[in-house]
Order: C-alpha cells, then sequence, then structure tokens
C-alpha cells in the first residue's frame, strides 16, 4: 500500500514547484517534506521529481500525481454523502483540459459559478484534448469529440463560430482581385500552433483545394486578433471577437465570407460524476448561452 503522506508530499511539490512552498503548504519542514519522497521513491523504485526551478514530476511521478488527485475527488464525493467525515482542509483541484478559444471566451465564467474547487487547466486544441482524458491525465475536457470516450459521459456545448477576417489595408494589398489560389497561397495567414487546421480547412471549403499559405504562429486568442487588426495576416477569428472590428470597418470577412463552425462537447470521467454535478452544469448553461447552437 502506499502511504498516502508521502503522496500528498509529491503532490504538493509538483504543484507548487518546491519543497519549500510544499512544506508550507502542508504545515512541515522541507527537510520532512524531502524525506518523504526520498522514501516514496525508494518504495516505488523510481526517481519522481527533477529537482530544479521549479520542481517537475516525472513520468512515474505525474501517475502517481494523478493518482492522488483522483482519490482526492473520489473523498470528496464521499463526504457529500456521509457529513460524518471531516471535511477536506483545502479545496479539491480539478484537473481540466479546454480549448484556447473557449477559454478566452465562455469558460471562465462557467468556472466562476462553482463554488469549492481549486481549476488546474490545460489548454490544448479541440480536437487534441480529449486524448488528455483518454490518458487519464485529466477529470474533464472541451472537445469537439461528442462520440463518448470509454468511461465518460458527453453533454453537447454549442458551436464556436469563425470568420476568415483581415483588416482592409491587408485585403487590398494582397487580395486586391479576391481570393484565388495564387493569391492565397502568397497572402500571410495566421494559425495558433502546430495543431490548429481551421486556416486549411476554411482554404479547402472556400477553394476547393488544399494551399499552404505562408505563416505567422501566435499561440494566442486575443493575439490572433491584434494581428489581423495590425494587418500581419488573416485568420480564423472568433465572431464574438471580431463582431464589433467588422461593424467599425476595422476588419473585414474574406469571401465567401461564411462561418466555419466548430461543434464542442463537455466529457467528463463518470467515476468522478456526483461530484462534478454543478460544474457540469454551470458548463452546459453558460455554453449553451454563449455559443451558437447545435443543429437540430
Amino acid at each position: 500500500m502506499l502511504d498516502y503522506s508521502h503522496l500528498s508530499a509529491l503532490a504538493a511539490v509538483v504543484r507548487t514547484g518546491s519543497f519549500e512552498r510544499a512544506a508550507d503548504q502542508l504545515n512541515v519542514t522541507p527537510s520532512a517534506v524531502s524525506q518523504r519522497i526520498k522514501l516514496l521513491e525508494e518504495r516505488i523504485g523510481a526517481i519522481l521529481v527533477v529537482r530544479g526551478q521549479p520542481c517537475m514530476a516525472t513520468e512515474a511521478g505525474r501517475r502517481l500525481c494523478q493518482h492522488v488527485e483522483l482519490v482526492a475527488l473520489l473523498e470528496g464525493s464521499l463526504r457529500q454523502n456521509l457529513p460524518g467525515l471531516q471535511p477536506e482542509s483545502r479545496p479539491v483541484t480539478l484537473r481540466i483540459a479546454v480549448n484556447a478559444d473557449s477559454l478566452a471566451t465562455w469558460f471562465v465564467p462557467a468556472m466562476a459559478e462553482t463554488e469549492g474547487f481549486l481549476f488546474d487547466l490545460v489548454v490544448d486544441d479541440q480536437d487534441h484534448s480529449a486524448e488528455w482524458l483518454r490518458r487519464g491525465e485529466v477529470v474533464a475536457a472541451v472537445t469537439s469529440h461528442g462520440k463518448p470516450i470509454q468511461g465518460c459521459d458527453s453533454y453537447p456545448l454549442g458551436r464556436l463560430r469563425y470568420l476568415a477576417t483581415a483588416s482592409p489595408a491587408f485585403v487590398e494589398r494582397w487580395l486586391p482581385d479576391g481570393l484565388s489560389e495564387d493569391s492565397a497561397a502568397r497572402a500571410p495567414c495566421l494559425v495558433f500552433n502546430r495543431k490548429d487546421q481551421l486556416q486549411a480547412l476554411w482554404l479547402r471549403r472556400a477553394l476547393g483545394a488544399d494551399v499552404t499559405p505562408p505563416a505567422h504562429w501566435l499561440p494566442s486568442s486575443q493575439a490572433f486578433v491584434d494581428a489581423a487588426l495590425a494587418g500581419l495576416g488573416w485568420g480564423m477569428n472568433l465572431e464574438s471577437m471580431v463582431q464589433e472590428h467588422i461593424r467599425a470597418g476595422r476588419l473585414m470577412a474574406l469571401e465567401p465570407s461564411e462561418p466555419l463552425e466548430v461543434p464542442l462537447f463537455w466529457q467528463q470521467s463518470r467515476i468522478v460524476g456526483p461530484l462534478l454535478g454543478d460544474l457540469t452544469r454551470a458548463v452546459v448553461a453558460t455554453a449553451r448561452t454563449m455559443l451558437s447552437p447545435m443543429p437540430v
């Protein structure tokens, strides 16, 4: 059996990034934290923490941290039904995968509707966030995959609407005769990261061909809008973030101006479903208020 005081020390070091801050959190000395992790490493037979600034978990350390977080969630679920159990001294931390555009627009209000948790968010593309659930590294995810992952429940949220947008000066310089394969191959576009396929997908739909334009890499939802306003390139910007700029003439939608819509789903681990009930209701209600509705 694993010693949970040792596991708690490991989780605190990884969460805070240092032995000193972990000791403050656990109300023990840094040497006591170090001794507990040493004993745990001897018990497991593997290095669990890479000492540094900050301290980082090894692969074995990450798996143990996931285990202790899951245990904390299950104990929290028990306390809801067995009020005689001693309350937890600190809120349970929920690790959730979410795409950057949801985080920039509607997800934070959903978090604010739920009390009693701390949040540890992993930001990843909506087409890849489900992998975190499959690996057991998060308890829930905002994802474009609607089919329930094994051991999870799936709830439809709505659709993010994207418009291909650029500044009028950019269009005049790079697309004076409209969008074509030739002009699209020369006009710089904005790409969030190597996983971002929205620009390529929109070009394929608009032109019926695969085009690879030169690209600026900007891993920030707000930077995407700012770069389009500055004339750096064109990109698939969230309609909710650019509609005022379009009305004011600072940005314009490229032709064809049809939006690209990405469906989103909330998937959560079934084993901690009762504990996540309030959060799930808040996520679903907020998303359905702020996102475009799913097709009937």
